[in-house]
């Protein structure tokens, strides 16, 4: 029996994905291309960076992150239990001290005794069995390789990430510390803003200066970091009702809700620094300053990154992979981001299921079948389903799920029961698979 598999990619996935083949006894042999060749969203080396945001998104158990997150604790994933580890407050959502959660991750990693690390660039998909998790901005050279192996079924979109700001250079005379809906109350800055400011806002926003000067169709953008700008192009109070929305939020200046709220979330647990939530951007770095800086409490903000915007890939998985996400007629399995699956967690579920299978060929054991009325098998099924015409990213939920066999018309109750379902039926899955989930 073959006991060696190459992962190529310390991202999300491709780290989950070391782990859990080394847990099962498996000698991985992890590329990585950074620092050799860099790319245009990373700012270090280490192993999961997150690029976007530091937001795991929702915790809530009848939510389909939530129940997401749940299914993946029942598989034993590594990556979770370090981003609790280094959880910073954030109401109802898991976000980390993304700095220190790489850190956690590259330490685990490379202290692995069965994962040899290897700073290189792949160039090929590798020889014999292996996991291709190099996430959407993989290389040039291995993209085309995969290319050349599931033929011209490719898609391209546009993703982005907000800026960070000192918290010292936030006014606090301004911006006040509360949580929409009493959901951890204070976990989040806010920026009011007035009818006034937020037109103003908007007219400079809409003028302002892009880096990639083009209008973008909403199938050019990447579902979970639009660029604020381009939600504002699609309607004057689009981001009123999304990123700004001020319901459950009152102004202690004025004792009401004000027009809309900017929302700053901490970047780590001493609270130095906050990224503003819902900012992915195309702007200039000079309009950046400009424009954000018009935000209430924001007038004196010291940027200490800046958002950006990068051409991303992924392959139309659904037509070229199969149920497992392998290139038929290979031993390469794709993983992650570049299955065009959307959402951090989603990369880490992503990588657990693609060690699982590749563990099952290694063994001759039939592949994990995911129920379908769980969070990630109806995910999976989604990104596997031939049927699927324009297959475009997806992050779990509960749209994709089967509905109950009776319709509850309560939205809470019929939340609650399909997470019942959901838990139930993934519950019977793991115990039905003891040749892939080993005690301990």
């Amino acid at each position: 029996m073959v006991q060696s598999v190459t992962v190529v990619g310390a991202g999300l996935a491709g780290s989950e994905c070391a782990l859990q083949l080394a847990k099962r006894g498996v000698r991985v042999t992890l590329l990585e291309q950074r620092p050799v060749h860099a790319s245009p969203a990373h700012h270090t080396d280490g192993f999961a960076e997150l690029v976007c945001s530091n937001s795991l998104k929702s915790t809530k158990p009848d939510s389909a992150a939530g129940l997401l997150k749940r299914e993946l604790d029942c598989m034993g994933s590594y990556l979770l239990g370090f981003a609790r580890e280094c959880a910073v407050p954030a109401g109802g959502a898991l976000a980390v001290d993304r700095r220190r959660f790489s850190e956690l991750v590259t330490e685990d990693v490379c202290a692995n005794p069965l994962i040899e690390v290897e700073r290189s660039e792949a160039e090929r998909i590798p020889e014999g069995p292996c996991v291709i998790a190099a996430g959407p901005l993989c290389s040039d050279a291995l993209f085309s390789s995969v290319e050349a192996a599931v033929g011209e079924g490719h898609l391209s979109f546009f993703d982005a990430a907000a800026p960070i700001v000192s918290a010292e250079s936030i006014d606090r005379d301004v911006a006040f510390s509360q949580s929409r809906y009493e959901e951890g109350i204070g976990d989040y800055l806010n920026c009011p803003m007035n009818k006034e400011e937020y037109e103003a806002f908007i007219d400079a926003l809409l003028g302002a200066k892009r880096v990639i000067a083009r209008e973008f169709e909403q199938k050019d953008l990447f579902c979970a970091c639009q660029p604020v700008e381009e939600v504002a192009r699609t309607g004057r109070d689009a981001i009123r009702y999304g990123a700004l929305k001020p319901v459950g939020l009152t102004d202690p200046r004025t004792g009401h809700r004000p027009w809309a709220a900017v929302q700053l979330r901490a970047e780590t647990p001493d609270a130095l620094a906050y990224n503003l939530v819902g900012f992915q951007t195309n702007l200039t770095w000079p309009e950046q300053r400009r424009v954000f800086r018009m935000i209430p409490g924001l007038e004196g903000a010291e940027f200490l990154r800046y958002g950006v915007m990068h051409r991303n890939s992924f392959v139309d998985s659904p037509h070229v992979l199969d149920r497992t996400f392998k290139i038929p007629g290979t031993q390469a399995r794709l993983a992650g981001q570049i299955c065009g699956t959307e959402g951090y967690v989603e990369a880490i579920a992503s990588g657990l299921l693609a060690a699982l299978n590749t563990f099952a060929d290694l063994i001759g054991a039939p592949a994990a079948e995911l129920p379908q009325t769980t969070s990630f098998g109806a995910l999976v099924a989604y990104a596997t389903d031939p049927a699927t015409k324009d297959y475009q990213p997806m992050h779990v939920n509960f749209g994709i799920v089967p509905p109950l066999p009776e319709h509850v018309r309560d939205k809470a109750a019929r939340r609650r029961a399909l997470a019942e379902r959901a838990e139930r039926d993934f519950d019977s899955f793991v115990a039905s698979r003891p040749d892939l989930f080993p005690a301990g």
